[in-house]
């Protein structure tokens, strides 16, 4: 095993990049990345990293093609400077929606997506809460499948609200929300919506009691916000005394900010896989915990060869 550590960041979440490497007290490898009036991308390694074990900090969020096209030119760059072994950290997997086929005739993205990083020469894979737990098997590579759940649970356990209840947004999401439930030893509830399309829902009714309660909604992410902001008006018209949502990944585009603005949510708590300074500032309900000291400490076991299994759970 190489006995040097680097840590490199690409430009999608340079914040967490460096938290993370204030966590392991070392400091980040110097890179250049240009932009040429094309488009085209370009990047540089300015330090000597032959034979030294490298972790990648990239998250493949907005905007999703450029951020995944800079992860396989580093990844590229270090195989061929001869790095000893490349891990790619990718905090938030883009893509992960498109798992499988669901109509004719389309891809599964999330599948070509692991197959450019792996092919880019990236040796292991450092993730956490996929959209999916199977995508780890689009990887011939180790992948360490990290939960932020943890993190967000100690948050609501500080809290010590009484009554509580987890809620699942839908049908999908019923055994994430059920282990979250386990952990703050809550009930479970769900929301039982059809989806007519793509990033619109429509809430149709809420399994289980929530009258008097107090409600926290968990997802994996949010990204329009329709189904949470739905979902959080439907428990207040059950009864929920408070609604919160959270979530591992704020995605948070189009219209998401105004709903989370005007939806009866009392606080949104997510973490930072996602780069969300503007947007804390444009929504005073969004609440957002760092996820550097499990990165860090998974970064630390892994280079050391030693068991992170306790990080999975």
């Amino acid at each position: 095993m190489p006995d040097c550590i680097m840590l490199i960041s690409g430009n999608a979440h340079k914040p967490l990049a460096e938290s993370v490497a204030k966590e392991l007290d070392i400091s980040l490898c110097d890179t250049t990345s240009t932009t040429f009036s094309d488009g085209e991308l370009s990047v540089r390694i300015e330090q000597n990293i032959r034979g030294t074990d490298v972790f990648v900090i990239q998250p493949t969020c907005t905007p999703v093609n450029d951020n995944i096209m800079e992860l396989l030119l580093i990844i590229d760059a270090l195989k061929r400077a001869s790095a000893g072994r490349i891990t790619a950290v990718i905090p938030y997997y883009g893509y992960a929606r498109q798992d499988r086929k669901v109509q004719s005739r389309v891809p599964i993205s999330s599948k070509l997506v692991a197959d450019l990083i792996t092919s880019a020469g990236a040796n292991r894979i450092l993730t956490v809460d996929l959209h999916a737990g199977q995508i780890q098997g689009f990887f011939n590579i180790p992948v360490d499948h990290l939960y932020a759940s943890p993190i967000l649970a100690d948050f609501f356990r500080s809290k010590k609200f009484e009554d509580l209840v987890v809620v699942s947004p839908d049908a999908g999401g019923v055994e994430r929300a059920r282990s979250f439930a386990k952990r703050l030893d809550a009930s479970l509830a769900i929301i039982d919506k059809r989806r007519e399309k793509a990033n619109v829902s429509e809430v149709m009714n809420v399994i289980g009691d929530v009258e008097g309660c107090t409600t926290i909604l968990f997802d994996d992410m949010i990204d329009t916000a329709g189904t949470i902001a739905q979902a959080a008006q439907a428990l207040k018209e059950n009864g929920a005394r408070q609604v919160f949502a959270t979530c591992a990944h704020a995605v948070l585009s189009g219209p998401a900010i105004e709903r989370l603005n005007d939806s009866v949510l009392e606080e949104v708590v997510v973490s930072n896989t996602i780069p969300l300074e503007e947007k804390e500032k444009a929504c005073p309900k969004l609440k957002v915990l760092s996820i550097a000291p499990m990165l860090a400490e998974a970064i630390k076991r892994i280079h050391e060869e030693s068991s992170i299994n306790s990080l999975f759970l």
